[in-house]
């Protein structure tokens, strides 16, 4: 179960990212509620997940899932840039969140 709480903290994080850009500062109210309560889930999610896994590596995995999902939903719904080099970098991202899952001994 730990690992899949740490997936659902992971998506929450993205989820709270994405609902920040719409938050215009925290000056719009309903985008700021979503976006604090994404956060206080994430990290209720985060802290379940590290009652068994690692510190480092639960917290690596959350920021890593969060970073990717937040580079790949500025591209798909803010056009930020799609450039060959912004994608290499987040693969190595995602190999390093694959390395830390495999070599995590959970």
């Amino acid at each position: 179960m730990a690992w899949l709480y740490l997936i659902i903290a992971g998506l929450l994080e993205v989820q709270w990212a994405v609902t920040m850009k719409y938050t215009d500062g925290f000056t719009k109210i309903w985008p700021s509620v979503f976006c604090v309560l994404g956060m206080a889930a994430s990290v209720y999610f985060l802290a379940l997940a590290q009652k068994t896994l690692p510190l480092g590596t639960s917290y690596a995995i959350w920021t890593g899932i969060g970073a990717v999902g937040a580079a790949v939903c500025g591209m798909i719904l803010f056009n930020e840039p799609r450039d060959v080099a912004r994608i290499l970098c987040i693969l190595l991202i995602v190999a390093g969140i694959l390395g830390l899952k495999f070599t995590s001994g959970h």
